[in-house]
């Protein structure tokens, strides 16, 4: 059984992760470390696990963990994300793991060094219904793809929330601006080549709060909005010459609304309707991340952190330059 440790009480381990820990068939939740202890001990207490810590480099010294999950502000991922490989310890790290794709080199050299398993916490590529979508377009079930279209949108005008702090790396395109493209990229198997876009940010926070992109991926084209002061909404459509697939809810699946992957075949005249009930893309994740660490399977790569940041820094660029840019 893998035995995890949690770096702090934040948001989306205790609502996510740490119960993701406590069902997983392959792993135990067996450490919870936080600069305040009694906060560590209270989320112990409520999940069982065995051991507290009150600093984390306490619990990367330890031998109670085999491996830690990082829900850190942004701009502390890459930095316990190597002092965890450099203590010999797995890491599943919060996404996006840096802010800048320059920044991954020295955690795939921590990773080598230490002969440890680093993984981007993309829980999306762990999820049946993305997997569906990628038979789907490899079995040419909608013919040649033409376009993606995407959307994924919240309000949040909280300025105490990190998402809205630029020095912990806030920002739209940070916080979900790497769903679209991650799943684009997962989907299809393919790269882009440039990207134009519109970049908004917030007079008062300085981050970005809107970004349209348009993105060339040779084969087809790509065209997606992200937002963190608009009506929440997520959507991911491909479409091709002889149909296409619709993703209801493609990144907080069962959040917004059920599981459903859409196939209109347009020679057919009729449309199929995949449903994943039930599935927790957490779990999945998790126990992923335990069996590529025993050596059955993979996790999702700091190699493809890498393309997906590229990505990401290209639309960045893109909207500042006002024009096309390569990726």
């Amino acid at each position: 059984m893998f035995r995890w440790g949690v770096l702090s009480t934040a948001k989306i381990g205790r609502e996510h992760l740490i119960p993701a820990f406590v069902d997983a068939e392959n792993g135990v939740l067996s450490a919870i470390a936080s600069r305040d202890e009694s906060r560590a001990a209270k989320l112990a207490a409520r999940f069982g696990a065995p051991h507290v810590f009150g600093s984390y480099e306490a619990m990367l010294a330890s031998d109670v963990i085999d491996g830690v999950y990082i829900p850190l502000p942004t701009s502390q991922h890459a930095e316990w994300t190597i002092k965890a490989a450099d203590a010999g310890k797995h890491v599943l790290c919060e996404k996006p793991i840096v802010l800048k794709a320059s920044e991954i080199d020295a955690l795939i050299e921590a990773r080598d060094r230490n002969g440890v398993t680093v993984s981007e916490a993309f829980m999306v590529t762990y999820h049946p219904q993305w997997k569906k979508v990628k038979q789907l377009l490899h079995d040419g079930a909608i013919g040649r793809l033409r376009h993606v279209q995407g959307a994924f949108s919240y309000y949040n005008v909280d300025e105490t929330n990190m998402r809205n702090v630029p020095e912990l790396g806030g920002g739209a395109l940070p916080d979900i601006g790497v769903y679209p493209t991650v799943t684009t990229r997962f989907a299809t198997g393919l790269e882009p080549k440039r990207v134009s876009a519109e970049v908004e940010r917030d007079p008062k926070f300085g981050t970005d709060i809107y970004a349209r992109v348009a993105a060339d991926f040779g084969e087809f084209r790509m065209d997606f909005y992200v937002a963190t002061q608009m009506a929440a909404r997520q959507e991911m459509v491909f479409h091709g010459e002889k149909g296409w697939i619709r993703v209801r809810t493609p990144f907080n699946a069962g959040l917004y609304g059920a599981d459903v992957v859409e196939l209109h075949d347009q020679n057919r005249g009729h449309d199929e309707v995949f449903r994943f009930t039930g599935t927790r893309q957490y779990v999945l994740e998790v126990e992923a991340f335990a069996r590529a660490v025993a050596g059955d399977g993979e996790v999702f790569s700091l190699e493809d952190s890498r393309r997906n940041q590229k990505f990401i820094d290209a639309v960045y660029a893109a909207g500042e330059a006002g024009g096309w840019v390569d990726v």
